[in-house]
C-alpha cells in the first residue's frame, strides 16, 4: 500500500514538473510574440544586421507594439467586458474577436514594413502570419487549430525563406533544424497540457510554415 502510495505521488510531482515546463514554453513561445521574434531573427541573422542599432530596434518596437501591445491589450479589453472568459483564448468559440484584431494588426504591420521598404520576405512574414491567422479563425469553427504552433511554423518559413533567397549572413539550415527542434517542444508542451491533439498540432505548425514561404 505504501509503495503504491509513493509511486503515485512520484507521478503527480512528475505530471507537476511536466505541466510547468510546458507551460512555460507555451508562454515563452506565444503566438503574440512571434512577429517579434521574427523581427529579431530578421536583423540578426540576415544581410541586414548592417543597419544602425537604432533604425534596427525602432522597427522591432513597432512591430512589437503592433501586433503583441495592441492585441494583448484588446484581448484584456475584451475579457473585462466579458466578451471573452478567458484570455488564452482555450474556448474555440471565444476566438472570433480576438483573432480578428490579431489579424487585422498583422496586415497594418505587414504595410508597415512594405512603406519604409523592408525587403519582400520581411513583409510577406507578416502578411502570410495574418492569412495564418484567418485560415485558423475559419477552422476554428468546427476545429481547434493550434495557433502557437502557427506562429512557430511561421518562424520556421521565415528561416527557409532568408535562407532560399541568400540573404543569410551565413547557411541557416544548423539554425532551422534548431527551429525545428524547438517546434517539436513547443508541440509536445500543447498536447501535455491537453490543450490540443497531435493532429491540431501538426495542422498548426503547417499552416504557418505555408503561408509564411510559399507565398
Amino acid at each position: 500500500m505504501e509503495i503504491n502510495q509513493t509511486i503515485m505521488t512520484l507521478e503527480a510531482k512528475v505530471m507537476r514538473v511536466i505541466h510547468y515546463v510546458s507551460s512555460f514554453f507555451s508562454q515563452l513561445l506565444s503566438p503574440l510574440l512571434m512577429p517579434t521574434y521574427g523581427m529579431i531573427i530578421a536583423f540578426w541573422l540576415s544581410r541586414y544586421q548592417i543597419l544602425f542599432t537604432i533604425e534596427k530596434v525602432t522597427v522591432i518596437s513597432i512591430v512589437a507594439l503592433i501586433t503583441c501591445v495592441v492585441p494583448v491589450i484588446s484581448i484584456a479589453l475584451m475579457r473585462f467586458f466579458g466578451i471573452i472568459s478567458d484570455v488564452h483564448l482555450n474556448k474555440r468559440n471565444e476566438r472570433f474577436f480576438p483573432y480578428s484584431v490579431i489579424i487585422v494588426c498583422y496586415v497594418i504591420s505587414a504595410l508597415y514594413l512594405f512603406n519604409i521598404n523592408a525587403p519582400t520576405w520581411m513583409w510577406i512574414f507578416m502578411f502570410g502570419a495574418g492569412i495564418a491567422a484567418l485560415v485558423s479563425m475559419l477552422i476554428n469553427f468546427f476545429w481547434k487549430i493550434s495557433a502557437h504552433m502557427a506562429g512557430i511554423g511561421g518562424i520556421i518559413g521565415l528561416l527557409c525563406k532568408i535562407n532560399s533567397c541568400g540573404d543569410g549572413v551565413f547557411d541557416l539550415l544548423p539554425i532551422i533544424c534548431v527551429a525545428i527542434i524547438v517546434t517539436g517542444i513547443l508541440g509536445s508542451s500543447r498536447i501535455a497540457m491537453e490543450r490540443h491533439t497531435l493532429w491540431q498540432v501538426l495542422a498548426g505548425a503547417l499552416n504557418g510554415f505555408v503561408w509564411v514561404y510559399f507565398i
